[in-house]
Formats: structure tokens, sequence, C-alpha cells
């Protein structure tokens, strides 16, 4: 099955929003519905969607989408990988294009994805200053 991709350009990104967010857990709902119960999932790897790897985490955003737009840089954006279609995922792009992927579950079971403190933490955290290093 092909894989498709959002459509090129700055007109795909999309802020994430708590609508989006229902729509993600509604997918899952239906999907969890449609498996039977107790059943073994069988492998077939050739109808499986797998991750793009030009959208992987941690790598710069591909050419062919543009710009990030000014007003979406460091904020919470709606996945661009159609992998992700059905997980609680969002992504966030800093001003050199890399992409940040975030699980949109409340972290601490406290702070949802639109939670002040938890947009600052994600803007400091994918802010680059060019004076701090950082070594893993």
């Amino acid at each position: 099955m092909a894989q498709l991709l959002a459509p090129p350009g700055p007109d795909s990104f999309r802020p994430f929003s708590r609508e989006y967010l229902k729509v993600i857990e509604k997918r899952i709902t239906e999907e969890n519905a449609k498996k039977p119960k107790k059943e073994k999932k069988k492998r077939n790897d050739e109808n499986e969607i797998k991750p793009s790897r030009d959208l992987e985490a941690g790598k710069s955003l591909p050419l062919l989408y543009g710009d990030t737009p000014k007003g979406m840089v460091s904020t919470p954006l709606e996945d661009l990988d159609p992998y992700y279609m059905n997980h609680k995922t969002f992504i966030v792009l800093n001003r050199g294009n890399c992409l940040f992927r975030f699980n949109a579950d409340p972290a601490l079971y406290l702070l949802s994805p639109f939670n002040l403190i938890r947009r600052i933490s994600i803007w400091i955290l994918v802010h680059s200053y060019p004076f701090i290093k950082m070594s893993f």
C-alpha cells in the first residue's frame, strides 16, 4: 500500500487542536472496535503502513514542505506522517526545521498538550540556543 503524505508546502501545517485530538481518539476507538478480541495479530508487512524515514523525529523537515510559517515555529502541529494517524502524537518544528514528536497524552497525568506549562516547556526544549551545548 502506498504511503500517503500530507500535501507538500506551508499549507500542510495545521495547529494541533482539541478537536483534532478528539478525532484521533475516535479513530482509535473505531479501530479497536473492528479488531476481534483474543485474536493474534496476523503479520502482513506488505499492507502495513510504516513510518516515513523523511519525517523521523530529530531529522530536518524535507525541503518539499518549504519553510515553516513564522506563527507555527515552536507550536504543536498535527502530525504529517500518515503512520501516526491513529496515534496520539503531535509534532513541533524549531527555526531550523528540525522535527520533534511528542505524545498527546497528559504529561504527569495532569498537563494536557494545551496546558500553558507544557507549551512553555516544549518551547524551551525545541528552542535552539547556540551557546548551549548538550552532550548525551
